[in-house]
Parts: structure tokens; C-alpha cells; sequence
């Protein structure tokens, strides 16, 4: 969960007991920021220990956009309207020297501020340590972030529209990317074109999102915001994002505007996003972990590329492949071929509960009808020696 100090305070509402609270009746993690125009880092770093110690932090995060939210830092005023970004590139500095100093804090991740391509001056956000000969304002060598850290909502002014593979073109590393993407932040930065990463680099850094989503508007329906929010969690996996916060869990009621982001309603009744989400983990929720995850060799055959597939194992060995479709009309017919007969093979569909849909005994290649989202494919191989894997 992303949370930070923006409106914490010793009597509440909000107090850390809050996410004391939160992290032991539902076992959640916190990356844990500065969020919107905050600079106090001193009660980061304090309140971050008292997270650590409870075992409930996963990370700290820089700023959230400080294009739209300026800060002050030591005196001095930048990002938002500001004429430099030098202020929010000295405080991202000392945050993470703040937490790789401390005993306590040092194995933490530090995530990058949210949005560096809009900065007006080349102070080297777009890198998490800016290398030698990058020419930035900030000498080579200021280490800011251990990952970057994205807002690539799907629907943006440049991909306004339901088209296929929304989410995949989201969660692309390259300059192929039609929204607010890696490229556009840490490749050349979107508002000045500050040189940061090269394609190869990109493809491997390091990152997360800390908000992506959808709202039901116009043309998105329910049904096609919670296929939306089914396919930005694989496809963002899938694409090398190792976290992905997803804005939001509920709709939010203090404040006006296009609020229907969430999964649940002001009144917290559930969304279909929430029933497919909840499906979906239920079906893939493993209490353990495998300790010498093994492989499995399949095919897709002339696949399309509006399909795209996941391979996952449980813990008892058995192999989950999601296969799922982002094509906004028709369907896609594709067969599944693997190199030997398994004891057995189970297909579950999120959009329809739980239980399994089909069970195929005997076959090494199966036929599956993919269109708008997951169908997840559970493999049990059997005593067969083990296969490298398509990937």
C-alpha cells in the first residue's frame, strides 16, 4: 500500500498506529513517502523505523509529483511553478543518504519522486545515480533511488481512447509507450527532453508504479474497467515492474471530481474490478514458496500479439500459466503446446468465480479463446524430468 506522512499526526484521524493497525489485521506493506509538497524528512525517517521495527515497511518513496506539488526545502522553492527543481533534487538526495546511513533502515529500497520528466532544469532526477557525463546540474555521482518510480495510467491525452493493449503499451520500457511511461520520465524526460537512459538500460531498471487506474467514464463501463485493472497487474509484472500500486481501492469522498476510480463505491459495495481481482488471487494465493523453482517447456504457436502470457508455480510444484487477451473487439483462437503429456491440466476464468471451467487429461496441446482478459492455466506435470522454459 502507498502511504507517507501527508496528514499524519500524533491525534488522528491518521496516526501511524493507523498502519500499525493496517499491517497486522491484513498483513499489508507500506512504501512509505513523502507524498505531496512534504519535506519533513526527519519524521520519514522516524516514523519509517517504527514500520520497520513492526516488520510493516516495504519502502520509502520521494515526492509524489512535484510538478503539481511544489515544495520548500532548506529556504528555498521548487518544482511546481518554480524556475528550478534544484530544491526537490537536494531533498530526494538527502532522503536517501537519510536511509542507507541508518542501521536500522539501510536494507530498505528508496523509490525514485513521481514524474521527473517534467522538470525545467536538468538537475538529473531522470537517473536513479546520475552517471559521468550526463551534464546535469547535480554532479555526477548524486545518488537519488534504488527504482524509479511511474504514474502510467493507461488513458492519457496522447491514448485517449479504449484500443487493444492498453495496458501493455503502459507498461512498455520504450518510447513506444503512447502514455506518461518510462520513457518519457527516465529516457528522455517529457517536458524538456533531458537525456537520461538508453533503450537497453530502460529495458532492465529497476521500477515500480506507484499509481496507475482507471475510471468508469464515457466508453468505460464497469465491466471494462475491472478487465483494465486485471490486465495492468500482469501486464506490469510481465514487463518488469516489481511493484504496482493501483489508484484506488475505494472511491474517494473528500474531494469533487471524476470519482470513480475505485474498486469499491463510496459506500464500499464492490465493484466487478473487485470480484475479478479477488477471483483472480484466490485462484493463484499460495501460502509458501517454491525453494527450487523448476521449469516448464510450452509453445503459442504464431501467437498475436494481442495475447500475452505469465508463467508462475506453486509451491507444490504444479505450474500456473496466465494467458490473456487486451483485444477490444473479437476473440483470438491460439493453441497451447507443451513438450510433454502432464498428469493434468485445469483452466480457471477470474470473470466467472473460482471454481475450474475445463479439465483437459491426456492432451500435450489445448485450444483456448482469449479476448478481453486472464485465463489462468494450471499445469500439474507429473513425475516428466524437468524442460527449460519458453522464456
Amino acid at each position: 500500500m502507498r502511504a507517507g506522512i501527508e496528514g499524519l499526526t500524533e491525534d488522528g484521524p491518521t496516526t501511524i498506529q493507523t498502519f500499525l493497525d493496517l499491517h497486522r489485521k491484513a498483513g499489508v506493506k507500506l512504501n512509505w513517502g513523502l507524498v505531496s509538497g512534504g519535506t519533513d524528512l526527519d519524521l520519514l525517517i522516524r516514523t519509517g523505523k517504527v514500520l520497520a521495527k513492526a516488520d510493516a515497511l516495504l519502502a520509502f518513496e520521494g515526492n509524489n509529483e512535484p510538478n503539481n506539488w511544489g515544495i520548500e526545502y532548506e529556504g528555498e522553492k521548487g518544482g511546481g511553478n518554480t524556475l528550478s527543481w534544484m530544491p526537490v533534487a537536494k531533498l530526494q538526495r538527502d532522503l536517501y543518504h537519510a536511509v542507507k546511513s541508518d542501521p536500522l533502515l539501510s536494507r530498505y529500497p528508496v523509490w525514485t519522486i513521481s514524474e521527473p520528466g517534467a522538470q525545467v532544469d536538468n538537475v538529473g532526477l531522470q537517473f536513479l545515480t546520475i552517471p559521468h557525463g550526463a551534464a546535469t546540474l547535480m554532479p555526477a555521482g548524486t545518488r537519488y533511488a534504488d527504482y524509479a518510480n511511474l504514474h502510467n495510467y493507461i488513458y492519457h491525452p496522447n491514448s485517449p481512447a479504449p484500443e487493444d493493449n492498453k495496458t501493455w503499451n503502459a507498461a512498455d520500457p520504450t518510447a513506444s509507450s503512447k502514455v506518461d511511461g518510462l520513457f518519457g520520465n527516465y529516457g528522455r524526460t517529457w517536458r524538456n527532453g533531458f537525456k537520461g537512459y538508453d533503450r537497453a538500460q530502460l529495458t532492465t531498471l529497476p521500477r515500480v508504479t506507484t499509481e496507475t487506474g482507471v475510471a468508469i467514464n464515457g466508453p468505460i463501463d464497469e465491466r471494462m474497467q475491472a478487465l483494465h485493472l486485471l490486465n495492468i497487474y500482469l501486464a506490469q509484472f510481465k514487463r518488469g515492474y516489481s511493484y504496482t500500486s493501483v489508484y484506488i481501492l475505494r472511491d474517494r469522498t473528500d474531494e469533487g471530481g471524476n470519482q470513480t476510480y475505485g474498486f469499491f463505491r463510496p459506500d464500499y459495495q464492490p465493484r466487478l474490478a473487485a470480484h475479478y481481482l479477488h477471483n483472480l488471487t484466490t485462484i493463484l494465493a499460495d501460502d509458501a514458496s517454491a525453494e527450487s523453482p523448476g521449469s516448464l517447456a510450452y509453445a503459442i504457436p504464431d501467437q498475436p500479439d494481442t495475447v500475452h502470457d505469465l508463467l508462475l508455480q506453486r509451491s507444490d510444484g504444479t505450474f500456473q500459466l496466465v494467458v490473456w487477451g487486451e483485444r477490444l473487439q473479437g476473440a483470438d483462437e491460439v493453441t497451447i503446446e507443451l513438450a510433454d503429456i502432464p498428469a493434468s491440466i485445469v483452466l480457471y476464468d477470474p470473470t466467472l468465480g473460482t471454481d475450474p471451467r475445463r479439465k483437459i487429461i491426456g492432451k500435450r496441446s489445448f485450444d483456448l479463446t482469449l479476448s478481453d482478459h486472464p485465463i489462468v492455466v494450471a499445469i500439474n506435470p507429473g513425475p516428466q524430468a524437468p524442460h527449460s522454459s519458453r522464456r
